[in-house]
C-alpha cells in the first residue's frame, strides 16, 4: 500500500526528490505519564494525528506540506521525580531544532512550522534566536490553542477532559477506563501571585498533582475528541494552505 505523500516517513527518494515542497512541518511532543488512564505518548499521538490530518486537507487543497517525524522528548523539568518522564532541556531542544533548519534551509526548503502539543515546550524564544541567520521562514503554533473550547465543559490541563476525548477518538485502545482514572485535581499555589499568573514558576508536579492529571476527565467522550479532532485539524489547514501560497518577503498589508 503507498504511503501518504505529505508525511516523511511514509514516502521514498523517488517522490521527495520529484517534490517541490512548499511548507516542512515538525511536530513536538514528549513522553511524560498522564494520569492513570492514559498513556506516556500521549503527546505524540495527538501531534502524529492532527500534523497528519491538516496536512492531508492542505495537501488535497494544493499545499505541498511535508509532515516530518514528531519529535517525542519535552520539557519536563518540573517532572523529573515521575518514573519514566523524560526531559529534554530548552538548550537541548534548540540545538535540536537548530540543526533540523540548517538540514533544511539547506536543501531548499523555505519555509518551517513547529508545531507544539505540549505546554511546557515553548519554541517562541527559539525562533526569535534562529531568525536572523536562519535563511527560511519560522513559526510555531501549539494545537490546543486551536480548540473550540465550547465543545467540552472544562477541557482541563493535562489529561482532563480535552485530551481524554481527543484519545478516545484518536487511539481508543490505549485509553483505561475513566474509572481507573484520578481525578486530576490540582493543588494551587499558596503565594497569591503565583496562583493568578503574575508571577511564575515551574510546577513541581509531584506536590500539585496526586495522579499527574490536571483536569477532570470524567466527562471526557469520544463524540467530543472528534469534534475537537476536526475543528482543530481544519483551521490548521487552512493556515498551512495560506502559509504555503504567501511570500514570505511580503506578509505585511
Amino acid at each position: 500500500m503507498a504511503g501518504r505523500p505529505y508525511i516523511l516517513s511514509e514516502t521514498t527518494w523517488r517522490e521527495v526528490a520529484d517534490t517541490d515542497y512548499s511548507v516542512a512541518v515538525l511536530p513536538w511532543g514528549a513522553t511524560e505519564a498522564h494520569n492513570y488512564h492514559l498513556p506516556y505518548n500521549t503527546d505524540v499521538v495527538q501531534c502524529d494525528h492532527i500534523a497528519a490530518e491538516s496536512a492531508r486537507q492542505a495537501w488535497d487543497r494544493g499545499a505541498k506540506v511535508i509532515v516530518l517525524p514528531t519529535v517525542p522528548f519535552g520539557v519536563n523539568t518540573g517532572q523529573v521525580d515521575i518514573k519514566l518522564d523524560i526531559n529534554m532541556n530548552p538548550s537541548t531542544q534548540m540545538a535540536v531544532l537548530e540543526d533540523v533548519v540548517e538540514g533544511l534551509q539547506h536543501q531548499g526548503i523555505e519555509k518551517l512550522v513547529i508545531m507544539n502539543g505540549h505546554g511546557a515546550n515553548d519554541f517562541r524564544q527559539m525562533v526569535r534566536e534562529l531568525w536572523p541567520r536562519a535563511g527560511m521562514f519560522l513559526c510555531t503554533l501549539d494545537w490546543y490553542k486551536w480548540i473550540d473550547a465550547s465543545i467540552f465543559d472544562e477541557p482541563g490541563d493535562h489529561a482532563g477532559e480535552m485530551e481524554t476525548s481527543l484519545m478516545q477518538y484518536l487511539a481508543p485502545d490505549l485509553v483505561k477506563p475513566l474509572d481507573e482514572a484520578g481525578d486530576g485535581a490540582e493543588k494551587k499555589f499558596r503565594i497569591a501571585a503565583l496562583a493568578e499568573g503574575r508571577a511564575w514558576t515551574q510546577r513541581d508536579w509531584t506536590q500539585a498533582t496526586a495522579d499527574t492529571g490536571v483536569g477532570d476527565p470524567a466527562p471526557s467522550t469520544k463524540e467530543k475528541g472528534k469534534l475537537c479532532f476536526d475543528h482543530v485539524s481544519a483551521e490548521i489547514a487552512d493556515f498551512f494552505v495560506e502559509l504555503a501560497a504567501a511570500d514570505v518577503d511580503d506578509l505585511y498589508e
